[in-house]
């Protein structure tokens, strides 16, 4: 479950604005969800591999070049499905929870 809810995440991350993994991870640490690189590299490599993600390389002012990630056509598909998934889940927890 957690692996779905970090594809959510990632996903909505990069469909706001392109991204390169320190700012996606910071993202995630301002809301409370802590993930290392290592966890989170092998997820964007699949996303990629996936169709759901692309990147590019862009030069920076301070140190290597960067590598963005962006969504693509397939990943805002895949995307609105995580978000539908999740509402139902939120939804049936809420009612046993109440």
């Amino acid at each position: 479950m957690r692996k779905g809810v970090l594809e959510l995440c990632i996903l909505s991350i990069i469909a706001e604005k392109d991204a390169y993994a320190s700012e996606i991870i910071d993202k995630l640490k301002e809301a409370k969800l802590i993930i290392v690189e290592g966890t989170l590299y092998p997820l964007l490599t699949r996303l990629k591999n996936d169709g759901m993600t692309s990147y590019r390389w862009e030069e920076s002012k301070s140190g290597p070049p960067r590598k963005y990630f962006q969504i693509t056509d397939i990943g805002r598909k895949v995307l609105s499905e995580l978000k539908s998934g999740w509402q139902e889940l939120a939804v049936a927890v809420e009612k046993i929870t109440g």
